[in-house]
């Protein structure tokens, strides 16, 4: 075995050089890289840009279709490469989803493809989690230890004892598949953070989760999200044209966010008050009958009951909630109402919320429904076919294994295949109602993302072997026994994806590697197949991408050429009018206003108006995304010049009554711990409410552009979960703000 590497300073940029990288300094790392690999020798990873441009004669530049992976929208990419250098990503004008654009993340896939940070080798920790102490393995010596550490845990504790979190990544479903053949039901990943309530509401209404036709619409409200800033294909390039030809934007946020810049209309809205407002704009519409009667009859079930309901929920009882004046709750409800079915509440992203965001997105669900703009031009639309498959293959039983999950039952819709990392966590921690001891991670950092990271450590204390495989050290990674280098999107190959874009498209992609992986990276398939092999299960992965993608694709066997050709297949499906002749997949066949399987399970069948929690002296922390991060990953050479730290927004006269200067440091404190770090004085927010950016304050030193830079706002976040789905709930924290020190 190699020898113990103390911390990260072997292969990675030095603590005295840890200050950010400079636009030219990324160019002079980036081309260090290639001149290696060209046979030029580096000088501590970095030579001058005259050496670098010496290392080879200028090649031809080719082109190679690829599919972006900065973040989950896969938009779709023209890679240039020159030299066995990736010098240049073009957007795919081809790509309908994306609308022919490539945004700054995508940009800077090049930052994180030769990064300085990225993990090399396989390392095995040989201190305590989190002292730094690794030693480098051979892939070989690295696989064999994971057999063997599962081998042990599966027979002292079954298989269900090792927990695995695939993240949102093409790859994810190689490690989905490797954890049903060897016997674990515990799965969970990222999207139980972010996505589930809102899945969840729209599931329990319409019977799927619709997609937005923003291109065509012509009036939208958006709660919460923020798709000019937090950005989502087609929908944010379709809101802008949308906007051009006229359409209304109304924005409910606490935050005057990008979104809210360009809208019509603003409104602070207090956090947590949502559904006061879309209770009362529902209120109007059925009271003053602005509904389409035919499309309620037809489509429609509960719509006396959901009257009755909301009878007492009147504008004016909204306004003393959500602070925003009756008169416009009444005004936009006929407005919007007027503009139907080319109109519509935004789904969104921003769904992980309250304890109550099921039922908080099921108001905004039936209001929809209320539009009539369900599977209709500018409305919310149903899942397009695209056609790509599921490749079959056996799950094995073993029968010392539990009966089901280990947080089965704690939500009562819990999403199975999801499930809940919150409510996971919290029965790892313990132990009941069994023992987990293992956890494979791939492109996840919980450590960062999910609420109360003080949780998270000590679920790491109930767990006997960590395992994760990511392109850099994140702090997960930094607190596991095993760590995996994973190869960046641009170096691998891929499976077929399908996308959904709305009325835009429904495609399949692949993606093709542009360049060798660097180092010694490997992809998910190849590390499944040869762990399955020592485990015993080698037949279930005995193929490769090849054959794997004709299994895909034998629904649309042209698509192989066409993907080959253009880097897309579009499927030519129905885009409107898909249930017009087809029952819903709800137990009434029908949009259920009134959900029968809630009151069976001893559920509010209509959503219910709780108070959000308040507490003298306090503030209420929300989350939010930037246009030039996703999630944690902030440790990118050219992304971090746009925010290389963060700060905590308060309104002016909420900082000036705790007598807080615009700048100072301040001390951040809730029920799960305190972090510190600038103020920022920012008068577009509400004043009971504060925010800070994701993926700051980085524990890991293998992150050396955010570690120990601003906070982490997973070390105040208080862990709470929606009631219903089991989604971590973001925004149930309250803090205290005071002068450092203080």
């Amino acid at each position: 075995m190699e020898p113990v590497i103390d911390s990260m300073k072997s292969g990675s940029v030095s603590a005295k050089d840890s200050k950010r990288l400079s636009r030219r300094g990324f160019l002079q790392a980036s081309a260090a890289v290639a001149a290696t690999a060209a046979g030029v020798p580096g000088v501590r990873g970095l030579v001058s840009e005259a050496h670098a441009k010496s290392a080879a004669p200028q090649a031809p530049i080719t082109s190679h279709y690829t599919v972006c992976d900065m973040c989950f929208n896969r938009c779709g990419m023209i890679a240039r490469v020159q030299n066995g250098r990736v010098v240049k990503l073009d957007p795919n004008p081809k790509f309908l989803k994306s609308r022919g654009m490539i945004c700054a993340r995508g940009n800077a896939a090049i930052a994180q493809l030769y990064d300085p940070d990225r993990l090399k080798t396989p390392l095995l920790r040989k201190g305590k989690r989190g002292e730094g102490k690794w030693q480098q393995l051979s892939w070989d010596q690295a696989l064999d230890h994971m057999a063997e550490q599962f081998t042990r845990i599966a027979e002292k504790y079954t298989r269900c004892g090792v927990m695995f979190s695939p993240g949102s990544d093409m790859q994810s479903q190689f490690l989905n598949r490797f954890a049903e053949v060897f016997g674990s039901y515990n799965v969970t990943s990222h999207e139980t953070l972010c996505l589930l309530s809102k899945n969840r509401a729209y599931l329990d209404t319409f019977g799927e989760t619709p997609y937005p036709d923003v291109l065509y619409t012509k009036y939208i409200i958006i709660a919460g999200a923020n798709p000019f800033e937090a950005i989502i294909t087609p929908d944010t390039m379709d809101l802008m044209e949308a906007r051009r030809n006229g359409c209304k934007i109304v924005v409910l946020d606490p935050r005057y966010t990008k979104t809210a810049a360009l809208a019509d209309e603003w409104y602070a809205i207090r956090p947590g008050t949502d559904m006061a407002f879309f209770l009362a704009m529902s209120n109007v519409i059925i009271q003053e009958r602005l509904f389409d009667p035919d499309f309620a009859a037809e489509m429609l079930h509960g719509l006396d009951e959901y009257a009755a309901h909301v009878r007492d929920y009147t504008p004016e009882w909204a306004e003393g909630e959500c602070g925003i004046p009756a008169g416009d709750i009444r005004r936009i409800a006929r407005e919007i109402a007027k503009a139907a079915p080319e109109a519509m509440v935004y789904p969104g992203r921003r769904s992980s919320d309250y304890e109550d965001s099921t039922q908080i997105r099921r108001s905004m669900a039936i209001a929809n429904a209320l539009l009539g703009n369900w599977d209709r031009p500018g409305g919310i639309l149903a899942a397009r076919e695209v056609g790509v498959r599921s490749p079959y293959y056996d799950v094995p039983w073993y029968d010392d294994n539990p009966d089901d999950r280990i947080d089965h039952g704690m939500a009562p819709g819990l999403i199975h295949h999801e499930g809940s990392f919150k409510l996971m966590r919290d029965a790892i921690i313990k132990e009941e109602p069994y023992p987990i001891r293992g956890w494979f991670t791939f492109k996840t950092n919980f450590m960062q993302t999910a609420a109360n990271r003080r949780k998270t450590l000590e679920m790491l204390e109930h767990l006997d072997f960590v395992v994760n495989a990511d392109i850099v050290m994140s702090d997960t990674a930094w607190y596991s026994d095993l760590v995996l280098p994973s190869p960046s999107f641009l170096e691998r190959d891929d499976p077929v994806g399908a996308l959904q874009g709305s009325s835009a498209c429904a495609c399949a992609v692949w993606r093709d590697a542009v360049v060798p992986a660097m180092y010694e990276s490997r992809p998910m398939l190849w590390i499944c197949q040869e762990l399955s092999r020592r485990l015993g299960f080698g037949e279930s992965f005995n193929f490769d991408i090849e054959q794997y993608r004709r299994w895909q694709l034998e629904g649309i066997p042209d698509a192989y050429d066409v993907i080959k050709a253009d880097g897309v297949y579009y499927n030519p499906s129905k885009v409107y009018g898909i249930y017009f002749d087809t029952p819903l997949k709800t137990l009434a066949k029908k949009i259920e206003l009134y959900n029968q399987r809630y009151v069976d399970e001893g559920l509010d069948p209509m959503p219910v108006y709780k108070a959000p929690r308040r507490k003298d002296g306090t503030f209420r922390l929300v989350v939010g995304r930037t246009a030039f991060f996703t999630h944690s990953n902030t440790n990118n050479g050219l992304l971090i010049e746009f925010m290389d730290e963060n700060v905590l927004w308060m309104h002016p006269a909420a900082a000036s009554r705790l007598g807080l200067g615009d700048g100072e440091k301040v001390s951040v404190a809730s029920g799960a711990g305190r972090v510190e770090l600038s103020l920022k004085h920012f008068e577009g927010i509400e004043e009971g409410t504060v925010y800070m950016a994701t993926g700051f304050g980085a524990l890991s030193p293998g992150l050396h552009l955010v570690h120990g830079k601003g906070a982490s706002i997973a070390e105040v976040l208080e862990d709470h979960a929606d009631h219903i789905s089991g989604n971590m709930a973001m925004h149930e924290t309250l803090v205290t703000v005071s002068r450092r020190g203080a």
